[in-house]
């Protein structure tokens, strides 16, 4: 019996929007990218960061944590803002926010 793929989810497409976004605002290719990456010991290619980016390829905590820090952002700028119900008030989203950036750095 074939296993289905995992099907990436709508936080898993703005996480993927939020990385291509930084990068290009920091003004480096895939492949600067995934050097550091893998200067930083998480070995990435630039396909494998390209499959990420258009949402091909589910990007896990380790490779989150590690194109953060190459990108020199925390995490929490590379997930989707939380809300309650999709609508929140601004006070409400900003302490979701805080509470996502303390449980992840």
């Amino acid at each position: 019996m074939a296993t289905r793929p995992i099907e990436i989810g709508p936080a898993g497409i703005r996480t993927a929007r939020n990385i291509e976004r930084l990068r290009l605002a920091r003004g480096l290719s895939q492949q600067q990218l995934a050097e550091r990456c893998t200067a930083l010991g998480r070995p990435l290619t630039n396909t494998a960061l390209s499959r990420t980016e258009r949402g091909r390829r589910r990007c896990d905590v380790d490779d989150l944590v590690t194109i953060a820090t190459a990108l020199g952002a925390p995490p929490a700028a590379l997930l989707p803002s939380w809300t309650a119900h999709g609508v929140a008030s601004p006070s409400t989203a900003r302490t979701l926010n805080r509470i996502q950036g303390a449980l992840l750095g």
